[in-house]
């Protein structure tokens, strides 16, 4: 069941006139709303209870902000409640961590298992390695995106069990944002994981952009913070070496990715993302591998995107919320 603002609008009607800047759901935060006002967004998870949403649209209402979008998530038998806010104020009258306390004593009232504020105009940008093998496009695409703006994420170095020649298209991108690229050359007796893991302690997650290894569990404890794989969707299932080549012979219609957190179980994490095209006897090898590859980086990017808006909270052992 979803509860969304207009089923509550008696809940806001006092303090939050109808805004000309308000959004669509699910348009990204722009800070050029006002000279002034800067966008925040808020997710909430606790239990179910009464006057939630009233107490969250009054700690804003009370600080003079407004809300441009809300997005309410409650279980159909299951006691549990989400929410995401995205909301307008001055930090001049509302200081950035007067905030974070302020939303803080809303969590600790009810208990709350998940409460985050970003400010995305004042907040650091997450920092993120990335980490591949052979195959690049995801890479590219990410790369792309980052340039132009468009990936909300500081990329801290590229690490890849695959040695690349220096004079390759994504090398010389590298070089030239000062971003560095580590080769790791792995064995199948020895990962090295120790090394990666010197790498990564000061990202706030990783992507594994195509990255042809299993992590072990305890490189994920080591690491404690998530990590985002993405892996193609072949319909059926093909194992073993060039999966899209055998999907290809099979004569398969429908093609897809996956995006999700990485566990100890192989692609098996809990779903953040997917996408799916058709494909028919029209396509030879050549078009079929290229619309499953850009499913992959379209896919990947789309979900690390939602990640860093806070659109995706944890639901039950093994599902998403994704707002």
């Amino acid at each position: 069941m979803i509860r969304r603002i207009s089923e509550r609008a008696s809940c806001f009607a006092k303090n939050f006139p109808i805004l000309k800047s308000s959004r669509f759901h699910g348009e990204s935060l722009d800070s050029s709303v006002s000279p002034v006002l800067i966008p925040g967004v808020h997710v909430f998870h606790c239990q179910d209870a009464v006057g939630i949403v009233a107490k969250l649209s009054d700690c804003i209402a009370a600080k003079g902000g407004n809300i441009l979008g809300y997005d309410v998530f409650v279980p159909e038998n299951n006691n549990v409640f989400y929410s995401r806010s995205e909301f307008i104020f001055d930090p001049v009258k509302w200081p950035r961590n007067q905030v974070d306390e302020d939303f803080q004593t809303i969590a600790q009232r009810y208990g709350a298992l998940n409460s985050v504020v970003r400010v995305p105009s004042i907040d650091p940008k997450y920092k993120i390695a990335l980490l591949l093998s052979k195959q690049d496009h995801c890479l590219v695409e990410m790369l792309h995106k980052w340039q132009d703006g468009k990936l909300p994420v500081d990329i801290t170095c590229v690490i890849s069990n695959h040695g690349r020649a220096s004079n390759t298209h994504v090398m010389r991108f590298l070089e030239r944002h000062g971003i560095p690229y580590h080769y790791v050359s792995t064995t199948k007796e020895n990962k090295r994981e120790d090394d990666i893991l010197k790498l990564v302690k000061d990202t706030d997650f990783l992507v594994l952009a195509r990255y042809m290894q299993i992590l072990s569990g305890n490189f994920l404890k080591g690491y404690g913070k998530d990590v985002i794989n993405i892996h193609h969707g072949l319909l059926p299932s093909f194992k073993g070496g060039y999966p899209a080549k055998q999907a290809f012979d099979a004569g398969v219609k429908l093609i897809g990715a996956t995006s999700h957190f990485v566990t100890e179980e192989l692609d098996s994490g809990p779903i953040i993302e997917q996408m799916v095209e058709s494909v028919s006897h029209r396509d030879n090898l050549r078009s079929f591998v290229q619309k499953s590859e850009d499913l992959e980086k379209k896919c990947l990017t789309k979900a690390i995107k939602s990640y860093c808006e806070l659109r995706v909270l944890p639901y039950g052992t093994n599902k998403t919320v994704v707002f």
